[in-house]
């Protein structure tokens, strides 16, 4: 059985509502649509939290800055509903721009610490969109629980503190990454790579993998470490470092011996799509 389409704020808060009155316990995930097993593993952990389950389906402009993928960013809602409907989704929310930013919009969400930091460096508006729909997503949807990836580790470490700040009654769980079978992390962008290319992006898992396994094994040289980690890169033609990230998972900011996890955060591109992956490192 499909899930029921809502186009609107209204009709999905009345939604929200109805079950909510009848003692129904609501997980939610935003998503961009053209969706993979990434998107439907998080779906499957907002059902195990949840009676109801929302997916949205809206590709976000405010977090897109002028020259990225908007227009070019994959969509098939038809194939999107299907897998909603195979996976126990009881409703999608798909509203357009006139919905989500009516005429005269003026008002946006922002973090102040940890948005120009990492991808905030190379994409300084980005977050912004992001912190400004989900705010919105959560007020119109009013879920129990909500779900993030963990490949998004800045994104989701954001989310929990402008839920936190701003005192929203919301459940956030950040679900482990999923992975392609040679380990390249999931994505909607990675259709955008030729095979030459998505061999070639290997190289992100790679060096994650190499660096688990040293750090493992009681290497602790971030500055040794991260050139290894660049030179493995950018061995491969196609692919270009944004940035190499040692960073305290708490804080985003370079890791330092008092930080008991790091996140180690690459951001690649490979030919003119921009890739990330990451891990989380224990002392």
């Amino acid at each position: 059985m499909k899930p029921e389409v809502i186009s609107t704020p209204e009709a999905m808060r009345a939604r929200s509502a109805a079950w909510r009155k009848n003692g129904e316990r609501i997980g939610f995930v935003p998503t961009m649509g053209y969706l993979h097993e990434g998107h439907l593993s998080l779906i499957r952990e907002a059902r195990r939290h949840s009676t109801r389950c929302v997916v949205s389906i809206y590709v976000n402009p405010t977090q897109f800055a002028p020259g990225e993928d908007l227009d070019k960013y994959p969509r098939d809602f038809e194939r999107d509903l299907q897998l909603c409907a195979e996976e126990g989704v009881q409703a999608v929310f798909f509203p357009d721009d006139t919905m989500m930013y009516p005429e005269g919009y003026q008002t946006y969400v922002y973090n102040a610490s940890l948005s120009g930091l990492l991808c905030g460096q190379s994409r300084p508006t980005h977050f912004k969109g992001v912190t400004t729909i989900v705010a919105k997503l959560f007020n119109i949807v009013q879920p129990d629980v909500a779900v993030f990836g963990q490949k998004d580790a800045q994104q989701a470490l954001i989310i929990r503190n402008m839920v936190r700040d701003l005192h929203f009654p919301i459940e956030i769980i950040v679900a482990p990454i999923v992975r392609e079978s040679d380990g390249l992390a999931m994505s909607s962008r990675n259709r955008y790579l030729t095979a030459e290319q998505r061999r070639q992006a290997l190289a992100l898992y790679q060096s994650i993998r190499q660096t688990e396994t040293e750090w493992q094994n009681g290497r602790r040289d971030i500055a040794g470490l991260t050139r290894n980690i660049r030179t493995h890169i950018e061995a491969h033609p196609a692919c270009r470092v944004d940035y190499i990230a040692f960073v305290d998972a708490r804080t985003l900011q370079p890791a330092t011996e008092s930080s008991r996890e790091i996140l180690l955060a690459l951001a690649v591109y490979v030919g003119s799509t921009r890739l990330i992956d990451n891990t989380l490192l224990t002392r």
